[in-house]
């Protein structure tokens, strides 16, 4: 089987580079499309692949600017032309990856992390009032109806589609009027269960892990935190890095930067329980706390619930630091009927082995399907 996997882009290995990884693993010859690429940025696995990137690939200094030509991305995505002759197209998107024009006949399967979040539910989170500059603003506000309407059209040129969570799959059918099964990312479960389970949680911290992007709200746990007085360590760095440092004045929260994957484990075994801010379309933070046995303190919405449990944590009903620090308070008496082993069980439930025995299970059905009808063809 012939696979041409497209990705967004290869700059950083987020949560979204994982589930590539992953694919590839169960994929050996597949060949990856992506927009940009940072050499050396990414997994053996991938890096180890041929990659065929866009024009953008020759715009100087494009890996540090890359979000400015957001308005780019969709003719750049189209551009892509395949080198090759393949079975079907699998695209991991949660921006524009799903719109790579693909020739007639040729299946495409769709992975979707995210709708482009930041022109649909999430616009005013990137670029509200405060959030950036004016000028920035206005241009965000122009295109946000053109990029809209291509991403529905551009979604009418996929055959399949498989969503990362539930909460996904229901903003796939609310923006672009299309269903989608539902397979949850991996977690890749042996880097953070070699730990025991006894012992953990004697770090006497609480950790917030991710990336420093306007919609996973670290402003919140920096402000319930300066109120709790209590500790709050901070692994991560982003865009929004020199606000959010400058206002965390307190002796109680501690920013470590990016911290080395070796490193990660014992920092969530160590922490009493993990923050988790966001409204998230599925969020891989909250399985591996739990995959070394730790709990987690997490909003009440998005993907957190289909992730988190009654035993394995506590939610917070409002995105503010009033609820967030009522539950870090309500967490020392839960705390106490906690068992490590429920939450290592219940991130098991999300292994690597699982999403790859899923996907091919997709892609085989995709391919089926594909061999009984004739493709759809929409126009853009």
């Amino acid at each position: 089987m012939k696979v041409a996997l497209v990705h967004d882009w290869l700059v950083t290995h987020r949560g979204g580079e994982r589930v590539l990884d992953a694919l590839c693993e169960v994929l050996p010859d597949a060949d990856i499309y992506t927009l940009i690429h940072r050499p050396g940025s990414q997994s053996p696995a991938i890096e180890g692949r041929r990659i065929f990137t866009s024009f953008l690939q020759r715009i100087p200094g494009i890996h540090e600017r890359y979000r400015h030509f957001l308005p780019l991305m969709p003719r750049a995505i189209e551009s892509l032309r395949l080198q090759d002759d393949y079975d079907v197209v699998l695209s991991s998107s949660h921006c524009v990856a799903k719109g790579l024009r693909v020739p007639a006949g040729l299946p495409h399967l769709s992975y979707v992390h995210a709708p482009m979040r930041y022109m649909w539910d999430l616009f005013d989170d990137y670029f509200g009032p405060g959030r950036t500059r004016l000028p920035v603003r206005v241009a965000a506000h122009a295109v946000r109806p053109w990029l809209q309407r291509w991403d529905r059209a551009s979604a009418e040129r996929v055959d399949h589609f498989v969503a990362n969570s539930h909460h996904v799959a229901g903003k796939l059918q609310r923006f672009w009027g299309r269903g989608a099964t539902v397979v949850h990312p991996p977690v890749d479960l042996e880097r953070f269960t070699r730990l025991p389970l006894e012992g953990g949680g004697q770090g006497g911290y609480f950790l917030w892990l991710g990336a420093f992007a306007p919609y996973k709200r670290l402003d919140i746990a920096l402000e319930a935190f300066r109120a709790l007085g209590a500790p709050l360590w901070v692994v991560g760095t982003g865009q929004e890095a020199s606000r959010l440092g400058s206002t965390a004045s307190s002796p109680h929260i501690r920013f470590l930067g990016n911290v080395s994957d070796d490193a990660l484990p014992s920092l969530y075994r160590d922490a009493r329980a993990l923050i988790f801010t966001p409204e998230e379309d599925f969020g891989i933070t909250p399985l591996e706390a739990q995959a070394t046995g730790r709990p987690v303190i997490a909003f009440g919405k998005g993907g957190a619930l289909e992730t988190v449990n009654s035993r394995t944590g506590l939610f917070f009903s409002e995105q503010t630091p009033a609820s967030l620090a009522d539950a870090v308070r309500r967490f020392e008496t839960w705390e106490v009927g906690f068992r490590a082993e429920d939450a290592r069980s219940q991130a098991e439930r999300f292994g690597r082995a699982v999403f790859q025995r899923a996907m091919l299970s997709e892609v085989e059905s995709v391919l089926r399907v594909s061999r009984k009808s004739p493709r759809r063809v929409a126009a853009v």
